[in-house]
């Protein structure tokens, strides 16, 4: 312990080592990286079916679909007979030049290139005479098998998902987003996992300021792995110290497809069933795919059903806590009778009950979420039955409190986004401390910072509040006008190309 707090720890540093691996690309260097790696292979191959003129090949057991090995490189090597007649340098020029039938054939010169390839599903050949490797792509295509959405339910549209496969994932946005404009730019992340990212934008919509600032934080991240979501987020996010999410997520490809086409990039990450849309507003937490799938008239309705559920979820703890703790006579006489005949056997304050009813719903809600779902119903269902009704029956709480808590809960589960959702939570057991501490002023102090708050986050370059504030000419920030109606794009985009339609 120092004189002032805790000794201060030096923290080690972290040096990236380039070249990664050391030595130049032979057999023997892949035997030493690959040491006590029970999936390394490798075995002689006869050029021509001579034993005298013989190559090795390399590769990793479970990382190649091993009937591209033996059908595309194997037999074709083993019954050429001009690979065998020329000499090793030859063979290799003509394998370049296609006689393999394998579709994908390079010539590799570093250590590096050699070993990310056989850890991303590529088998080597070297040629100890010439001193030449060749590498081909046979990579197996075991997947998860594409699949409805879990977290965004389809209800009028497409039923596809994406999945942990990098190049499933873009297939599916290239069935969508057909331009030959589409750019999907990769970069690798993480010294230990090595992670795919790729970047993807329409070249000529895009705003290029967004599109570089996003490589440009990909590019900076020095990280060991990424591997969830957050090793993305928080890395690339402008500004963590907040509980809202200044990046949009999504599990629907249609849905990405729809933000890219309006002038957002997008972000890939292999082995992670999402992709990532930027710049994030806080209107676009409030839409939904099915928005575009309805009536614009109902679907106008809904948004601002969801508008009016946050305000809900949010101020009613606070507002009920307020009224009935500070400002009994804002009630209707009968209510406040009601409520006051009710809490008669309460032995708690106002105060104590909605927060344990809070905090009680929350529980119930993490457990249902951590069990598997035949356990989480259950869970669920004795939770609701021990925290409302015997709650109540048992004088612990008032029936107007189960009410207002359970409403406020009811409300913030229509957020399409979860992350939102969190963050709502979390502000509501604000809202709820200031309404204890201030009564009604507490609440509109707490509503004030909330609007601030929101109105100094930025996401690349676009203000949290878009299109609210700054307002965006023409546009509706709540209301979905008709699509025909629709000819701009987003003005907080900065996109290269506003108009969308004739």
């Amino acid at each position: 312990m120092g004189l002032f707090g805790p000794k201060k720890i030096e923290v080690p540093s972290h040096p990236r080592q380039d070249p990664r691996i050391q030595g130049p690309l032979t057999v023997e260097t892949m035997e030493r990286v690959f040491t006590d790696c029970v999936d390394f292979a490798q075995r002689p191959v006869a050029l021509g079916g001579d034993p005298g003129k013989t190559a090795t090949l390399c590769y990793l057991s479970g990382m190649v679909k091993m009937e591209r090995v033996s059908d595309y490189i194997l037999r074709p090597m083993a019954l050429e007979r001009d690979l065998g007649a020329c000499s090793q340098s030859q063979a290799v020029d003509r394998i370049l030049a296609g006689a393999l039938y394998n579709l994908l054939a390079v010539e590799r010169t570093t250590a590096d290139q050699g070993v990310f390839d056989l850890i991303n599903g590529w088998c080597l050949l070297f040629f100890p005479e010439c001193g030449r490797v060749l590498s081909f792509l046979v990579q197996t295509e075991e997947k998860r098998s594409i699949s409805p959405s879990e977290n965004e339910p389809p209800l009028k549209g497409p039923r596809d998902s994406f999945v942990e496969s990098i190049r499933t994932n873009t297939s599916l946005l290239r069935r969508r987003v057909r331009t030959p404009a589409l750019r999907i730019r990769e970069l690798l992340v993480g010294r230990q996992t090595v992670t795919p990212v790729d970047i993807v934008w329409i070249d000529g919509l895009t705003n290029p300021e967004t599109v570089a600032a996003v490589e440009q934080r990909v590019g900076e991240m020095d990280i060991d792995a990424l591997i969830a979501t957050g090793n993305l987020e928080e890395y690339i996010a402008d500004d963590i110290r907040t509980p809202f999410p200044t990046l949009s997520c999504t599990e629907r490809p249609d849905r990405f497809s729809a933000g890219i086409v309006e002038g957002r990039v997008g972000v890939l990450v292999d082995g992670l069933p999402l992709g990532w849309l930027l710049p994030a507003a806080l209107s676009q937490f409030f839409k939904t795919p099915q928005d575009k799938s309805q009536s614009w008239l109902a679907a106008s309705a809904l948004t601002v059903l969801r508008y009016l559920c946050m305000v809900l979820t949010l101020f009613l703890p606070a507002v009920y806590t307020a009224a009935v703790t500070f400002h009994l006579e804002l009630l209707p006489t009968r209510l406040a009778l009601s409520i006051i005949s009710a809490k008669q056997d309460v032995p708690f304050t106002t105060v104590f009950e909605v927060l344990l009813m809070l905090i009680a719903f929350e529980i119930i809600q993490e457990a249902g979420l951590r069990l598997p779902s035949s356990i989480g119903q259950t869970v669920s269902i004795l939770g609701g039955l021990v925290v409302g009704s015997a709650a109540v029956e048992a004088r612990i709480v008032s029936p107007a409190v189960l009410i207002a808590v359970a409403v406020a809960g009811i409300a913030g589960y229509t957020m399409p986004s979860q992350d939102f959702a969190g963050a709502l939570r979390i502000w509501r057991f604000v809202l709820a401390v200031l309404a204890a501490v201030a009564g009604m002023f507490g609440v509109a102090a707490g509503g004030l910072l909330l609007i601030c708050h929101l109105a100094a986050l930025e996401s690349f370059g676009v203000a949290y509040l878009a299109p609210f504030a700054p307002a965006e000419e023409g546009g509706r920030a709540i209301l979905r006008r008709p699509l025909p109606w629709v000819k701009l794009r987003e003005a907080a985009l900065k996109t290269r190309n506003r108009r969308n339609q004739r």
